[in-house]
């Protein structure tokens, strides 16, 4: 994947993410976080390479056990873990973008840390 490629899917995830925290969809949650954790994995590997912060997100910690949520407690739970994956998804736009770290995925002209020196 070159760099160009990796932000603007980025881009594209974290404003899922926002439309998703305004106008919550646990169906639309399910697929965002699958198509997020799979752009994240081919940019930047495997998640158990990081810390345990990056395995959590997702994760709610208010889920209610042995009953299914309210409509009004399902929105607040995809809000909640959209804002979280969005946080992720900037945090790998802004390692992208401004500190043009090296990725796993990467691919194309400029893909060695050599290269990026010199521009």
């Amino acid at each position: 994947m070159r760099r160009d490629e990796a932000i603007r899917e980025t881009r594209r995830l974290i404003a899922e993410g926002e439309r998703l925290q305004g106008s919550p969809s646990l169906g639309g949650l399910r697929l965002w976080l699958q198509l997020s954790d799979d752009l994240l994995t081919a940019i930047w590997g495997s998640m158990d390479r990081y810390h345990l912060a990056w395995l959590m997100v997702g994760k709610s910690r208010t889920v209610v056990r042995g009953r299914r949520l309210t409509s009004e407690e399902e929105a607040v739970e995809v809000r909640e873990v959209a804002a979280q994956k969005t946080a992720a998804l900037r945090m790998s736009l802004h390692a992208l973008e401004e500190q043009q770290m090296p990725f796993v995925g990467e691919t194309g002209p400029g893909t060695n840390a050599t290269d990026r020196v010199r521009r």
